[in-house]
């Protein structure tokens, strides 16, 4: 192989990975592998003007395509404005490859400007970080993180990129990474143990997760709950992991509190779990939520999550899609489904009025990216996630993903019609992403559910007050974001996205129409007060 600086071995390696798209923001330690992809044929450098917006079109982007997506931030600074959105793909296995820039190894004794550990900044909110530092091993390198990315349970990587090292000549050649299958399903007698358990259920429940979309579970799981007639709880999910207008799905436990889980479960014998953990909440028990006595069977691809927290009586390290096609042939004949409690009356709020005119004039290329948090419920309602990557939800207690987000889908599914869904004060984390949708031509939508306050922080000490007996009284002022008034249609103008408020119900068909037939990217602000 022909020597050549390592700065351009790089995008070789990356077109034999099928990578051709770089999401990144600049800086000084990365000019010498900029320059060289200005020049590089079929190459795309995606700008956001902060990394966190970078971070989150990038987990969009992996998100629609499946990955790997390709991250640039700039050292230190850049990595540490990111490290929220890297912890949000980290919990939501989102298959990113971020690269930093230095100075160099030659400078490392010298603890210059802007010097910094940047593998172990980014170690606890990846799934692997490394640093480089000889031009013989950069592709090698580039292709484990490509590998350890991609390989379930999947999730983002970090590879720290000496200046001087990418200056330098290698002679490696660029080859395609190798990423291991793990489609795998257990043994005949290890499946037939799970299959008994199950069998011997006379009230069983089933758990699952993010792992399930994942493997593309979704119709296998619908057959393996049919065969149980068990209800589905959807558990730490943020994609379509059962159509949830099936007969047998009863909506998701939530982040919160553990007592909503142990409320959904108390009447189980026996519990299936997949592609998920026990349990995420913010507050989750500290005793087992499960009855007394109750059996567990958990199939997962990510062995540390299996049995984490509670023990399970079956533990299968396997892919979800072909073990649960398997059970669900063992189990046999659908069960009777068990009743379903009588559909709860809502009234009309805005955002009902607004997603139920969506769900009317979008058609069936709609695709949601649901950031509406406390507006979230009334939104699902009327938009009720069906189909695989149709639905994307935020993940891992971040905010402001949803605006970039659907940038990141919009750009790997130009087809669709992406409409993103995000709270007043989520949008403005990262609200600079609008710039990117207009300098690239994204024709992503974005609803502002304008509320003017941190409403899911008032609901939550709500219930911390009912937990302690403390009297209702005031919210803190630091969730009120009514002062000064957020002018999001002219902050968007400014962003060069066109945009409408909507405050009355009558405004809504109107907003929703000029909204679709924009040609590039719009902004409503919902007025959901």
């Amino acid at each position: 192989m022909a020597t050549r600086p390592a700065k351009e071995a790089i995008f070789e390696q990356f077109a034999a990975d099928g990578i051709s798209v770089m999401f990144g923001n600049p800086g000084t330690v990365e000019q010498g592998f900029l320059d060289v992809l200005e020049e590089t044929p079929g190459f795309r450098y995606v700008l956001a003007l902060q990394e966190s917006a970078v971070l989150g079109i990038a987990d969009g982007y992996a998100r629609a395509t499946g990955g790997p997506a390709l991250v640039q931030l700039h050292s230190g600074v850049g990595l540490g404005n990111g490290v929220g959105l890297l912890y949000q793909a980290k919990r939501g296995h989102s298959p990113l490859v971020v690269i930093a820039g230095e100075a160099g190894v030659r400078y490392e004794a010298l603890d210059g400007q802007m010097a910094v550990d940047l593998v172990s900044m980014a170690r606890p909110v990846t799934k692997y970080a490394t640093r480089v530092t000889h031009p013989g091993s950069v592709l090698r390198v580039l292709r484990r993180a490509v590998k350890i990315a991609m390989t379930p349970p999947r999730g983002p990587v970090f590879v720290a990129l000496p200046m001087d090292v990418l200056d330098e000549d290698t002679d490696e050649p660029a080859v395609a990474s190798t990423v291991p299958s793990r489609a795998t399903v257990p043994v005949p007698e290890e499946l037939e143990r799970a299959a008994a358990v199950l069998r011997a259920a006379r009230r069983p429940v089933v758990l699952a997760g993010d792992g399930v979309s994942v493997s593309g579970a979704q119709e296998e799981l619908a057959r393996a709950a049919e065969a149980l007639g068990a209800p589905v709880w959807t558990v730490n999910s943020s994609e379509v992991t059962i159509d949830t207008t099936h007969p047998l799905h009863r909506g998701d436990l939530g982040h919160m509190f553990g007592e909503h889980s142990a409320a959904a479960l108390a009447g189980a014998d026996t519990v299936l779990v997949v592609g998920t953990y026990l349990f995420p909440e913010v507050f989750p028990l500290l005793t087992s939520p499960f009855p007394e006595g109750t059996k567990i069977v958990h199939i997962d691809l990510d062995d540390y999550e299996i049995a984490k927290n509670l023990p399970a009586d079956v533990a299968l390290v396997a892919d979800p899609k072909p073990t649960l096609a398997a059970l669900a042939r063992l189990l046999g004949p659908a069960r009777p489904a068990p009743a379903r409690e009588p559909a709860e009356m809502y009234g009309e709020s805005m955002m009902d009025v607004f997603a139920g005119e969506l769900a009317a004039r979008a058609g069936d290329r709609l695709v949601v990216f649901d950031e509406a948090l406390t507006s979230s419920p009334a939104l699902l309602r009327r938009l009720p996630p069906r189909r695989p990557g149709t639905y994307f939800q935020t993940r891992g207690g971040s905010l402001g993903v949803g605006i970039p987000g659907a940038i990141g889908i919009k750009l790997a599914r130009p087809e669709a019609e992406v409409v993103a869904f995000t709270g007043d004060g989520g949008s403005m984390y990262t609200i600079q992403a609008l710039w990117t949708a207009v300098r690239y031509g994204v024709a992503a939508r974005f609803v502002i559910c304008d509320n003017r306050r941190y409403q899911l922080l008032d609901d939550n000490l709500e219930q911390y007050w009912r937990e302690r007996g403390i009297a209702a009284h005031p919210h803190p002022q630091g969730f009120d974001l009514s002062h000064p008034q957020i002018d999001f249609v002219k902050l968007a103008a400014s962003l060069g996205v066109p945009g409408v408020k909507v405050s009355k119900p009558a405004q809504v068909e109107a907003a929703v129409q000029r909204m679709l037939a924009a040609p590039g990217p719009f902004l409503v602000d919902l007025i959901t007060t």
